[in-house]
């Protein structure tokens, strides 16, 4: 497949100028195309990834992608798919995101290739030194508001006489008509790509580089993520799925996509992954025929997670995952079993509690409320049904010590399979 059927396949063409021309072009060599990122936060999310991976996919199959950070436009506010205005951003607050942002797009374009190198470059460069009069007469002519009010994310905000639309807003399409204009005319940048929302956005570049320059570009616009259950991609009950570990830990991204409906696994396979259509057709067989087994899931989570994360990452997430399955402890971070914690029900213990020849685990295990008594606890555990740190314990004398204290602080127990409860001395 070239990289526009590639595309197709995947579900990742949502709109297109000029479809036969653009196959047309990208058959004949290599193309420089752009997507912009405005700096909204100080780390992409995963719903950055669908055009983050487009530019990758663009220059795997021999294309140059620019990675754009907004410095101008994130200063503005895009009101694209906004039903109110955004707040503006100081700019020590747009400074630190721009650079956080930038560290995360170089980690994941090649900008080393001698072939076709990935650039990243932040619009203010060319924005910041244009006079307000200057932007007026060079770029405003071209635009009649008529036209710019019958785009769908400023016509949307008209009609909504209470939120409406500033000028600051108003002119956002504007700049990011003057981006592929600046980028086409030095750069020879022929295409823009982005989410759907940025259609009318697209379309307004394309009339000013035809309009000031005389050439023929190309944009396409990228699907808006949505969940089957109508829920918006990317967002959790804890918030926002972040790129950045810092902001939503290695195991907790895992989580998320291994968490995908069933409905939306194959889907988010094809958007989300660089595996190969025969493989993506083989998961796909799996998933139908054995649901329950969640091959497809944990193909998606650990492909995703690799790709962001790393390899090393991803294998102490796949670790802490399974400890909630019954599986050991060894070679799992602080920070990852924290995360555990709180996935299950935990209670505070005193430390001293635990000295002087340690707190019976029949105690434990009654006061936590796992077992209904100490009688009860007893009997569980002559059973073998009580798990102490993921390990079986069949003593009903046995003693819990400071030493059997994770990181010095935790007691993970278990009553059969699922039942976890965490005890944190204090």
């Amino acid at each position: 497949m070239n990289i526009y059927e590639e595309l197709e396949w995947r579900g990742l063409v949502a709109d297109c100028t000029d479809v036969t021309e653009l196959q047309k072009r990208l058959a004949a060599g290599s193309v420089t195309l752009y997507c912009g990122f405005d700096p909204t936060a100080d780390s992409l999310h995963a719903g950055s990834l669908v055009p983050l991976l487009a530019l990758r996919r663009f220059q795997l199959a021999g294309h140059q992608p620019i990675a754009v950070a907004g410095g101008a436009t994130g200063s503005i506010g895009d009101p694209s798919g906004k039903t109110a205005e955004r707040q503006l951003l100081t700019k020590d607050v747009l400074a630190a995101n721009i650079t956080g942002m930038r560290n995360q797009l170089a980690r994941w374009l090649d900008f080393e290739t001698k072939a076709n190198p990935a650039r990243l470059m932040d619009n203010a460069d060319w924005t910041a030194p244009v006079s307000f009069l200057d932007f007026l007469r060079e770029v405003g002519k071209h635009f009649s508001v008529n036209m710019m009010v019958a785009k769908e994310s400023v016509r949307a905000r008209m009609e909504d006489r209470e939120a409406g639309i500033s000028f600051t807003e108003f002119s956002y399409m504007l700049l990011q008509a003057f981006d592929f204009y600046h980028l086409c005319q030095h750069y020879n940048c022929e295409l823009q790509i982005g989410g759907s929302d940025q259609w009318g956005n697209i379309t307004a570049g394309l009339d000013l580089c035809r309009k000031k320059l005389g050439k023929h570009v190309f944009g396409l616009t990228l699907p808006l993520i949505t969940n089957s259950d109508g829920t918006k991609f990317g967002k959790t009950e804890a918030g926002a799925v972040w790129l950045d570990p810092k902001r939503t830990s290695v195991y907790r991204f895992y989580q998320f996509w291994i968490r995908a409906d069933d409905r939306d696994v194959v889907r988010y396979l094809k958007y989300f992954t660089f595996l190969p259509r025969e493989a993506v057709e083989a998961l796909e067989k799996h998933h139908l025929e054995q649901p329950e087994a969640r091959i497809a899931h944990k193909a998606l989570a650990k492909a995703v997670t690799d790709l962001i994360h790393g390899e090393s990452a991803t294998a102490e997430a796949i670790r802490a995952s399974e400890i909630l399955f019954g599986g050991g402890l060894d070679g799992v971070s602080e920070s990852t079993f924290v995360d555990i914690v709180g996935e299950v029900p935990s209670k505070e213990i005193e430390t001293a509690k635990l000295a002087s020849g340690g707190t019976p685990l029949v105690e434990l295990l009654s006061c936590a409320g796992l077992c209904s008594s100490k009688g009860q606890a007893r009997k569980d555990i002559e059973g073998g049904g009580i798990y102490l740190n993921n390990v079986r314990e069949t003593n009903h004398q046995r003693a819990v010590t400071p030493d059997d204290l994770l990181f010095g602080k935790y007691l993970l127990l278990r009553k059969g399979k699922r039942n976890y409860l965490v005890l944190t001395a204090k």
